[in-house]
């Protein structure tokens, strides 16, 4: 008996600081949990690095559409290389090691990745609006030197916005961190920076893009109408009417892609006013991260583009000399 009162002896992360968390035991499901992050992870950053090659490498995809594309991928793969290795360390191990300057520059990346694939959905966003709605206007606003700007400048705006709102609440603002623990890595926010939070980085993005899209959607129902109808009357139907298509084609493949970060995004912030289940949202963060590796998969069902150049990167031919000039559509893809 006396051997089992000592092993359920409570255990702390830093047994010499009184004020220290409580260390929780390791269970088998821990290694799993590990494995399976080390899958994911892998996984994840595979498919993106190929989306990444494939849109640097290939002038023919050289496009804006394309630059935003490369920037979610950007973000996805930066998901699966550091949020993923974080994130399970941080679900498995009740205590965190590596110091307080080093949690704070983490939280930081943390928040900064996942804000900044919402900001380039926002971008796709506009840009189909403009390509769809706008057709005659879009080749003089959305060049390549303004949408590449506007890339930087949403990864700026959120780096700002997410590194204020770490280095406030976790190093100035202490008014409400009562029940922290020494070994702790994470940031109690007051309920003026939740709100403000979720406008920011929910609601504000989330209305903006539903907005867009269905006026896309909209506009696009309208042009094939017209386009049918000239085809089934046996009217010639004009370079331009095949150009709209195309982006109408365009709009609903990144539309896809957009809907599924809102269907995983959506329930998450949802979860974190109303549930205080910690499995829950748990849950619901990695299926948000899941996501970074669905994107690829998207763009291999709908983009002949992207299955071309996969083949190209594998079987190592964009190492040939001139292989960026390749042309890899054919009159009907995009």
């Amino acid at each position: 008996m006396a051997y089992e009162t000592e092993d359920q002896e409570t255990q702390y992360c830093f047994p010499d600081i009184n004020s220290s968390c409580v260390k929780e035991q390791h269970s088998t499901n821990g290694y799993i949990i590990y494995l399976f992050v080390s899958f994911l992870s892998a996984w994840t950053v595979f498919l993106n690095l190929l989306v990444i090659i494939s849109i640097s490498h290939f002038k023919k995809l050289h496009t804006p559409t394309n630059m935003i594309v490369l920037s979610l991928a950007v973000a996805d793969l930066l998901i699966g290389l550091i949020v993923m290795p974080v994130e399970a360390v941080k679900l498995i191990e009740t205590c965190w090691y590596f110091g307080d300057t080093f949690c704070g520059f983490t939280l930081i990346l943390i928040g900064v990745i996942p804000s900044a694939s919402l900001g380039n959905l926002v971008l796709i966003a506009v840009d189909r609006y403009a390509a769809v709605c706008h057709p005659l206007l879009y080749p003089q606003k959305i060049t390549m030197a303004n949408m590449l700007m506007s890339i930087c400048l949403s990864w700026v705006y959120y780096s700002t916005y997410i590194t204020t709102l770490v280095i406030y609440n976790r190093y100035f603002d202490t008014s409400h961190r009562t029940d922290e623990c020494y070994g702790q890595c994470l940031v109690m926010m007051s309920f003026s920076w939740i709100l403000t939070d979720l406008f920011v980085c929910f609601v504000f993005p989330c209305v903006l893009i539903i907005t867009l899209y269905l006026r896309i959607f909209y506009v696009v129902h309208q042009q094939v109408k017209v386009i049918n109808s000239l085809m089934k009357g046996g009217k010639c139907v004009t370079e331009g009417s095949v150009k709209r298509k195309s982006e109408s084609k365009a709009a609903l493949t990144l539309g896809i892609i957009v809907s599924v970060y809102l269907l995983c995004w959506i329930p998450y912030y949802i979860c974190t006013l109303t549930v205080n289940s910690s499995t829950v949202l748990s849950v619901l963060t990695w299926v948000l991260y899941a996501n970074s590796g669905l994107n690829p998969l998207v763009y291999a069902l709908f983009y002949p583009w992207f299955k071309k150049t996969v083949k190209h990167i594998l079987t190592m031919t964009i190492c040939q000399l001139a292989s960026s000039l390749v042309n890899i559509f054919t009159e009907h893809e995009l």
